[in-house]
C-alpha cells in the first residue's frame, strides 16, 4: 500500500498531545476544553475525552453530530465523553454552518454567549494532520470513503466510516489491511448490527429455529448508472475539484452533484446504499462474516427472475426489490424470520417468543453504534461492525452490481477474493483513480 507510514501503535490522546506541546506548524491551537461540571455532569474528565473531527458534514454527517433517526438520537455533540474540534467539507457554506452549529451547541451547554472551540477546514488533509484529534467520522460521498479512511488510519486516527465503506472490492480490502497494519479501530456505519431486532433475527436463524436455512430475500433498490449533464457554473465557495477527488473529471452540474448516489462514478446505487445494511444482515444471519458466495447469477428474463447469490453451503441470497416483505427475510424448512428496522417477525409466531438457550448462538451485543465505537477506542476491542466483516458484506453488494453490469453469471473465490478465470470481471475489482489520489 502506498502512502505515508505514520506510526499508530497506540492512540494519540488529547492529554498526550497537550503534554507534548504538539501543534500543526504552529498554526493550530489546542481545542477549547469543555469541563464536565459546566455541562451539568460528573462525567468524563476533559483530558480523557475522545477528540473528534468530521469529514463530510452533509445530511448524514450532521445527523452524527446532532443526532437523527438514521444514526443515534443524541449524536456526538450531546456526548460527555467526546468533543468535536473540527469539521471539513468541500462546500464552504455547509462547513461554516456546521462549525457554527457545533460552537452554538457547546455554548448553550456552557451557558455562554459564544464558544469557538470548533474549526472548519476546506482540505481534509489539514484536519488529519492535527495531533489533537483522536478519531475521525467520515460521511463524505461514497467514492471518497476508502481514501479518507486509509489516510486517517495512517495519520494515527481511529475511524467511523459511513456506509457503504467503499466504491470497489479492492478498496474494502485495503481498508481492512490498513486498520490491522496500524492497529486502528474502523467501525462501519452499518448500525443495524447495533439493533436488537436484527441481532435477534440472526440469532434465531443461526440457532436453527426455522430449521435448515434455504434462502434469504433482501429487499433493496437497484444499481447505479452513468449519465451526463450540461456544464453549469460551480457554486461560489464550492471546491468541485476536491469533491470529485479520485473520480474522473467532469464539469459541474447540480444534477450530478446532488444526485451522485445514482451515478456509477460515485456510488453503486441502492445496491450499496441500503444494500450495505440489508445484505450485511443477510451475511450475519447465515454465518458468512468471513466468506462469501461462490456464484452470482443475474436475472435473464427467462429461467432466472432475480439476482441470486449461491454459497458453498447451498444457501441462496436473493436480491428481491419489491418483495412482499421489507428488509431481510430468512426462509427455512420450518419457518421464516423477517426483520427490518425496529421489528423482528417470525412465522410461526412461537419461534420468536422462545428465549435463547445457553447453547444457542449469541451474537456480538451492541445497543448503540456510537457507544460501541467510543468504547472500542478505549478498550481496543474490535467493534460490532468491524472493517474486516463489513469488507465481506460490501463485497457482496459489489459482486451483485458487477453481475448486473456484465449481464451474465459469475463464479467467485471467497478466499482469494477473485473471480474464477474471468479477466473481464476482474477489471471491476477496482477503479483507476484520478491523480494525485491513489491507494
Amino acid at each position: 500500500m502506498e502512502g505515508s507510514d505514520v506510526s499508530a501503535s497506540t492512540p494519540l490522546t488529547r492529554r498526550g498531545a497537550l503534554r507534548r506541546g504538539l501543534t500543526m506548524a504552529g498554526a493550530i491551537a489546542a481545542p477549547c476544553v469543555v469541563p464536565s461540571s459546566a455541562l451539568g455532569r460528573q462525567g468524563t474528565p476533559p483530558s480523557d475525552r475522545i477528540v473528534m473531527g468530521f469529514i463530510g458534514v452533509g445530511g448524514q454527517g450532521n445527523q452524527h453530530i446532532a443526532g437523527g433517526p438514521w444514526t443515534t438520537r443524541a449524536g456526538f455533540l450531546g456526548r460527555d465523553d467526546t468533543q468535536i474540534v473540527a469539521v471539513c467539507d468541500a462546500e464552504r457554506a455547509r462547513r461554516e454552518r456546521t462549525r457554527q452549529r457545533v460552537n452554538d451547541g457547546y455554548a448553550a451547554r456552557l451557558g455562554k454567549g459564544a464558544y469557538k472551540g470548533c474549526d472548519a477546514h476546506a482540505d481534509f488533509r489539514e484536519l488529519l494532520a492535527r495531533p489533537d484529534i483522536d478519531a475521525v467520522l467520515i460521511a463524505s460521498p461514497d467514492h471518497w470513503h476508502a481514501l479518507h479512511s486509509v489516510l486517517a488510519i495512517q495519520a494515527g486516527k481511529d475511524v467511523y466510516c459511513e456506509k457503504p465503506i467503499s466504491l470497489t472490492i479492492r478498496e474494502a480490502r485495503l481498508m481492512a489491511r490498513a486498520a490491522r497494519r496500524y492497529s486502528r479501530i474502523l467501525q462501519a456505519g452499518t448500525q443495524q448490527r447495533s439493533s436488537v431486532a436484527f441481532r435477534r433475527a440472526c440469532e434465531l436463524v443461526r440457532s436453527g429455529r426455522i430449521g435448515r436455512l434455504l434462502r434469504v430475500y433482501v429487499n433493496v433498490g437497484g444499481t447505479s448508472r452513468y449519465f451526463d449533464a450540461p456544464p453549469q457554473p460551480v457554486p461560489r465557495g464550492f471546491d468541485w475539484d476536491m469533491w470529485l477527488g479520485p473520480a474522473p473529471w467532469r464539469p459541474y452540474n447540480a444534477r450530478i452533484h446532488r444526485g451522485w448516489m445514482a451515478h456509477r462514478d460515485y456510488s453503486g446505487g441502492g445496491m450499496t446504499n441500503w444494500g450495505a445494511h440489508h445484505f450485511d444482515i443477510a451475511q450475519w444471519g447465515i454465518g458468512a462474516d468471513q466468506t462469501g458466495p461462490v456464484e452470482i447469477v443475474p436475472p435473464d428474463g427467462r429461467e432466472h427472475k432475480l439476482l441470486t447469490y449461491r454459497y458453498a453451503s447451498g444457501v441462496e441470497i436473493v436480491h428481491s426489490p419489491g418483495y412482499r416483505l421489507p428488509g431481510v427475510t430468512f426462509v427455512g424448512t420450518e419457518g421464516t424470520v423477517n426483520t427490518s428496522r425496529w421489528y423482528c417477525h417470525t412465522e410461526p409466531e412461537a419461534i420468536g417468543r422462545q428465549p435463547l438457550r445457553p447453547g444457542d448462538v449469541h451474537l456480538y451485543e451492541s445497543h448503540n453504534h456510537h457507544d460501541n465505537f467510543v468504547g472500542c477506542i478505549r478498550t481496543r476491542r474490535r467493534p460490532v461492525a468491524d472493517i474486516a466483516v463489513i469488507a465481506r458484506s460490501i463485497t457482496l453488494c459489489h459482486l451483485g452490481n458487477i453481475a448486473y453490469w456484465l449481464k451474465r453469471p459469475l463464479r467467485w473465490r471467497p478466499a482469494a477474493e477473485r473471480f474464477v478465470a474471468d479477466p473481464e470481471a476482474d477489471r471491476w475489482l477496482d477503479r483507476e483513480k484520478r491523480a494525485p489520489w491513489r491507494l
